[in-house]
């Protein structure tokens, strides 16, 4: 390309407008394939109901019990624990990833916490030194 054409405002123009065009065409896409979304049945596995869990098991929590369990934060549902195991190999090989999965989570997450806990205690005890050592500058000073 010469000096000229590269500097034209019909090419500026061009790639702009193909820019635009392009963002357009990628916007829309977007739009329809979000609407077809919608307008789809759910998937079988989804439909389906989840089994309840027997009346003995639940039931009603002390009243102390119920306001620690609602400060706490729930990390896994119980119901998973006492779930039917499924027939089919691949649906319980599914399910047992799933919870290897969920449980290596948990462990990540305990030996984080345990870390933190760690290091908030060692950050207690160097306050209390630093406060000591405030104390004893100020019983120096006159």
């Amino acid at each position: 390309m010469i000096e000229d054409q590269r500097h034209s405002p019909k090419l500026l123009i061009g790639i702009a407008g193909g820019l635009i065009a392009v963002i357009a065409l990628f916007m829309t896409y977007q739009w329809m394939i979000a609407s077809n979304a919608e307008d789809l049945p759910q998937h079988q596995a989804d439909a389906l109901p989840a089994k309840a869990a027997p009346a003995e098991a639940v039931k009603a929590p002390p009243a102390a019990a119920s306001e620690a369990a609602a400060n706490t934060v729930k990390l896994v549902e119980e119901d998973i624990l006492k779930a039917p195991v499924p027939e089919n190999a691949s649906l319980a090989k599914e399910e047992v990833a799933k919870l290897q999965d969920i449980q290596s989570q948990l462990s990540e997450q305990e030996k984080s916490l345990n870390a933190q806990h760690a290091d908030a205690d060692q950050l207690i005890k160097l306050k209390e030194e630093q406060i000591k050592l405030l104390e004893a500058q100020l019983a120096q000073k006159p």
